[in-house]
């Protein structure tokens, strides 16, 4: 393929290895790679770019279990990429590429590059180190363009070693972010930024419990008590039947504190008639008619510490009463004697 600048501004390659990997020069997609790992090379050349890669290193990471001292292979890749990319060690083309063979390895030279992957880290760094600093303001900015350029895991779909442990490092980097930034979030108490940090945190980790906690404790504050058992549900959904294991304690915890701490808001803050100043019927026929054995001393006659112990205890199942039925027996009896 044979590229051509178009006379727009900025780097003449640019590269996308988040989500679905693009490769862009002088404008013009790169879609069709002469050799089968011409584009695998290209990929980990562009990663580790500057750096003299051993054909033993690149045999180790792209033909793992091939016999690097033949060399074949690596040379009819390396082939096809200067052919695809116009980048030969001598002459470069108009990107700026340059693959040199040099000490039994090869050294990728761009000039003029723009890459996903090095504008997300910097991004991230950046901005952990002002969140460090205790500069929010920039510590925000920061964080939120790169969850923003975060298009998906590292290389989608390929299976390489050093990809997996690439794509690994990326997903940390991008759980920190998240974070720092429902730490801000949950402190300012923006409830529609912090959803929506979960929801970006729960697309890259389904199981990261702290942001089901986060969800919990958010709708707990705002009285949404269902939602908070369906976030507890879900989280323990996914962790039982893909990672056969239970939710933490510190979870479970959480839901326990929540829902009943609720409830006894609500209960302490029941309405009262206008009328007679009492509470309504609904209430009052919950009340018990004297108090129980079993209900703590000091307790008073209507508490909700007093209304769970009454529903805690097992209900009795009342005795069927056959005095009755045998003294009309007898008195039948009597009767035609």
């Amino acid at each position: 393929m044979t590229t051509a600048a178009d006379g727009t501004a900025g780097p003449a390659v640019r590269v996308r290895f988040l989500g679905d990997f693009e490769l862009t020069v002088n404008g013009t997609p790169v879609q069709r790679w002469r050799a089968g790992k011409a584009r695998g090379l290209f990929q980990y050349l562009v990663v580790h770019r500057g750096q003299m890669l051993t054909r033993d290193r690149l045999y180790a990471s792209l033909w793992p279990g091939a016999d690097a001292a033949a060399g074949s292979s690596l040379k009819v890749a390396a082939h096809a990429l200067r052919r695809v990319l116009d980048a030969h060690p001598d002459r470069p083309g108009d990107s700026g590429i340059r693959l040199v063979y040099r000490d039994f390895g090869y050294v990728l030279h761009i000039t003029g590059l723009w890459s996903d992957l090095d504008r997300f880290q910097e991004l991230v760094h950046t901005g952990l180190r002002a969140a460090a600093a205790g500069d929010t303001p920039l510590a925000r900015t920061r964080l939120r363009a790169a969850t923003g350029l975060y298009g998906g895991e590292f290389l989608r779909g390929e299976s390489a070693d050093w990809v997996v442990e690439q794509r690994e490092y990326l997903r940390a980097l991008a759980l920190r972010a998240l974070g720092v930034l429902r730490a801000d979030a949950e402190s300012r108490e923006d409830f529609v930024e912090l959803i929506e940090v979960c929801k970006r945190t729960l697309e890259i980790d389904r199981h990261h419990e702290e942001t089901y906690r986060a969800l919990m404790a958010a709708h707990g504050r705002r009285g949404e008590l269902a939602c908070v058992r369906r976030w507890y549900e879900l989280c323990a959904r996914r962790m039982r039947d893909e990672l056969a294991v239970a939710p933490g304690h510190e979870t479970q915890r959480l839901l326990g504190t929540l829902i009943p701490a609720a409830a006894r808001a609500r209960a302490a803050s029941a309405p009262v008639s206008a009328v007679t100043g009492a509470p309504p019927a609904t209430v009052r026929a919950l009340r018990p008619a004297a108090r129980r054995a079993g209900t703590p001393a000091g307790t008073p006659a209507w508490s909700p510490d007093a209304r769970t112990t009454a529903l805690a205890r097992p209900v009795r199942r009342a005795r069927p009463d056959n005095r009755a039925a045998a003294a009309l027996a007898r008195a039948a009896d009597q009767a035609t004697a």
